[in-house]
């Protein structure tokens, strides 16, 4: 009989973690501007800034391919993206030091304990949390709480830093912030400054804000990204099946320039979606999100948010996770925001599909 084995017995000796770790350090060469990367000129650099890469990190998480519109030839362009990734230190590693790299990504609470539990913890960084469900459903809501609970202290689920929020259906009201952060403790002046706000008019602008927000990102030490929502504008501008195929590569390169933002400055991600009905099924739930595969295999964490019958009440499920088990839970949209039900309202409230 074997014994199940948990994170806790992964164990590495003390001394050979540590000098690996020193090693790794000292072969990291810092390079804190573009131009400081060999092979990187003021007219180059220039130009990689006119693409969208105006940080080191970001040009780290590039494809060298990505490089061709600078005019450099495709070894040039490797050089340069292996000189950023020395820097911001990304190699072949053994799982067991890959385990504990990962005690570098971090959560951000929902403001649910109840979503919490079911997330392990919280919204993890490095990866895109996705919220989908039939409007009114509390998408927006969501995102708003989310804005004020990253601004919190980690002792109370926050991360210390600033939202960035791509709006692309004018959902985004700052009454609601005012309203969440008196609730959370904040003084609400200041939780508004901590917000950058963009409105997307189209699908390319939408993609072009993302592309060129890296120097906003490291500026205002951003930890949350937010699109809300990732698939309005691609949804309402690609019509058609023989445009189908156009707008799921767009919608692919759009979703891995996301997650190459959120593991280059160790932010959350969150996307929200729109979804759709296929009254041809007859078995299971009807309601999917738009974006097909494209959006599922991006989207590392997906949550499907519903409305119960009446009331306040929303339930969230956990449709799927890298390692996390599904499950579901209630909670409330209120005046103070995301909110847990109390055992009392769980009794008396129905609950919807």
């Amino acid at each position: 009989m074997t014994e199940d084995v948990t994170t806790e017995d992964i164990t590495t000796e003390p001394e050979e973690t540590n000098e690996k770790v020193k090693q790794m350090e000292a072969n990291k060469k810092k390079y804190e501007f573009i131009e400081d990367l060999p092979g990187v000129g003021p007219a180059t650099a220039q130009k990689l800034r006119d693409l969208g890469y105006h940080t080191v990190e970001s040009l780290a998480m590039a494809a060298s391919r990505e490089l061709e519109p600078v005019g450099v030839s495709e070894k040039k362009a490797f050089q340069i993206i292996e000189a950023a990734r020395s820097s911001v230190g990304i190699a072949f590693i053994r799982a067991d030091e890959l385990f504990k790299m990962r005690k570098s990504v971090l959560r951000l609470t929902s403001g649910s304990k109840a979503l919490d539990k079911i997330l392990d913890g919280g919204l993890e960084t490095q990866t895109i949390t996705e919220f989908y469900g039939e409007y009114g459903s509390g998408k927006s809501q969501m995102c708003h709480q989310l804005c004020v609970n990253v601004q919190l202290p980690p002792d109370r689920g926050g991360l210390n830093g600033a939202a960035l929020y791509v709006d692309t259906e004018n959902t985004f009201r700052l009454e609601r912030i005012v309203q969440m952060a008196k609730f959370a403790g904040l003084e609400p002046e200041e939780a508004v400054k901590n917000i950058i706000y963009a409105e997307a008019y189209t699908s390319d602008h939408q993609m072009f804000l993302l592309e060129n927000a890296d120097e906003i990102i490291k500026a205002n030490n951003i930890k949350l990204i937010i699109i809300d929502s990732l698939t309005a504008h691609f949804r309402s501008e690609y019509i058609g099946r023989e445009m189908l195929a156009s707008r799921q590569q767009r919608l692919n390169k759009h979703m891995h320039k996301l997650v190459a933002l959120a593991r280059a400055f160790n932010a959350v991600a969150v996307v929200t979606n729109q979804v759709m009905a296929k009254p041809d099924q007859f078995f299971g739930d009807a309601i999917h999100p738009i974006g097909g595969n494209i959006v599922g295999h991006t989207s590392h964490t997906r949550i499907y948010l519903r409305r119960a019958s009446h009331g306040p009440i929303r339930i969230a499920r956990l449709v799927s996770s890298p390692y996390l088990p599904e499950g579901e839970e209630i909670l409330k949209v209120t005046g103070n925001g995301i909110e847990d039900v109390s055992e009392e309202e769980k009794a008396t409230k129905t609950r919807g599909r």
